[in-house]
């Protein structure tokens, strides 16, 4: 399966069985370093591509944390407060980013592979 060259911008993430969920793509170094820093919430979710950690520093709410091995098979879930810092995942090439607790409901779980539609345009 190629490498994925997703450019920063806005798509889809679907959860098998669960959810499409609206996505931001961050891939460039600025949109991932900005990620979600000055925001009150997340309308969806924030794909980090590629990255195999994150941190909560100066955000000003809770997040899910769902990092994602390079075939977008969930490897871990973590819910982090503001002011953390995240240790890398090994296997991890993607971090998603989502509102703290909504990613259960979505059907987002360790071991299910999602997929990514970005937008055309």
């Amino acid at each position: 399966m190629g490498r994925r060259r997703w450019r920063d911008g806005r798509g889809e993430l679907v959860v098998p069985g669960g959810a499409t969920v609206p996505l931001e793509l961050a891939t460039s170094y600025r949109a991932r370093t900005r990620g979600l820093l000055g925001r009150d919430a997340v309308d969806g979710a924030l794909l980090l591509s590629p990255a195999n950690s994150v941190h909560t520093v100066r955000m000003r709410f809770p997040i899910d944390v769902a990092y994602l091995d390079r075939h977008l098979v969930v490897v871990a879930v973590r819910t982090m407060r503001p002011g953390r810092l995240g240790l890398p995942r090994p296997r991890a090439r993607h971090v998603l980013e989502a509102g703290a607790g909504t990613m259960a409901g979505w059907g987002l779980r360790v071991g299910v592979r999602v997929s990514v539609a970005a937008a055309r345009g």
